[in-house]
């Protein structure tokens, strides 16, 4: 069955779907996106997902084109002619189409594009083995907290850590208080410190924050996990108790290596899994199996 992407008020296949050249998306990446998983027929977070939709189109001064009503209206629409009951959406607005020009252009209708993917979650093995992620300089720009489509350096750091045969590149960023790690280039990094205390960046203009994130920040308070919206450092990094990433499609995922060594004893470890369950069980997924050695 052949995909269907939304653009602009029409549905189309996904190769006959298309915005024009001087779309300001397109030249400038002047526009931003939203991703939502749908479980079982149905969306996870969607009232968070819109409100972080609505806070970064504020930030740009863009308005959504339609109504929310219309929106919701516009994604179930779209999920049902792809036939997907567990999907991936994205939503991507855009400032619109005019003359290529640095300032804002007046009177231009913002661009609104949605399409539909198969939902691809962690496998097995990662589940149960945890994942490799690799360090790499942060070079991206001072609004990380918008979720621009400008995400060249989030590209760049991806690709760094597929070559090195890793799921993710976790950002290191230097301040004036040393080096600390703000997120990965599509997720949030976590850590379990040697002290037992779960930590995690917080939630300032470095760093994008998830909605799996603040899902999973509300869970580890209900089971009385220790916390802080802390950075942790590299060196803080190698010394952790446990590692875990956060985002949308990875879920809760353990880490268990970091640039070729392993996390405390490369193994999942009780309060990763711990959340990992709560999660799962938020979007309607089974617990985990039990860890085979």
């Amino acid at each position: 069955m052949a995909r269907i992407a939304y653009v602009d008020g029409r549905y189309l296949p996904l190769r006959a779907a298309t915005v024009p050249v001087e779309d300001r998306g397109f030249q400038f990446a002047d526009g931003i996106y939203e991703v939502v998983k749908r479980i079982g027929g149905r969306l996870i977070d969607a009232d968070r997902h819109l409100a972080r939709l609505r806070r970064s189109l504020a930030a740009l001064r863009i308005d959504l084109p339609v109504s929310d009503a219309a929106l919701h209206r516009i994604v179930k629409q779209t999920i049902a002619r792809n036939a997907l009951a567990d999907a991936l959406v994205y939503l991507q607005v855009s400032r619109g189409t005019a003359p290529r020009n640095h300032p804002f252009p007046a009177d231009t209708r913002p661009s609104l594009v949605v399409t539909v993917r198969r939902l691809k979650l962690p496998t097995e093995a990662e589940r149960q083995k945890g994942c490799a992620v690799i360090t790499h300089p942060d070079e991206r720009w001072a609004r990380c907290d918008i979720k621009s489509t400008g995400l060249l350096a989030n590209v760049l750091a991806k690709q760094a850590a597929q070559e090195a045969g890793c799921r993710e590149a976790w950002l290191v960023a230097s301040g004036p208080a040393g080096d600390v790690i703000t997120e990965g280039s599509s997720t949030n990094a976590w850590i379990v410190d040697e002290h037992g205390v779960l930590r995690t960046h917080p939630a300032t203009q470095r760093i994008l924050g998830g909605v799996t994130r603040s899902v999973v920040l509300e869970q580890a308070r209900e089971l009385g996990i220790p916390l802080a919206e802390r950075a942790f450092s590299p060196a803080e990094l190698a010394r952790a108790r446990e590692a875990f990433l956060t985002s949308a499609t990875s879920l809760v995922l353990p880490v268990t290596s970091v640039d070729g060594r392993p996390v405390a004893n490369g193994m999942p470890g009780d309060t990763t899994r711990r959340l990992m369950d709560r999660y799962a069980a938020h979007c309607g997924l089974p617990a985990e199996p039990p860890v085979r050695g």
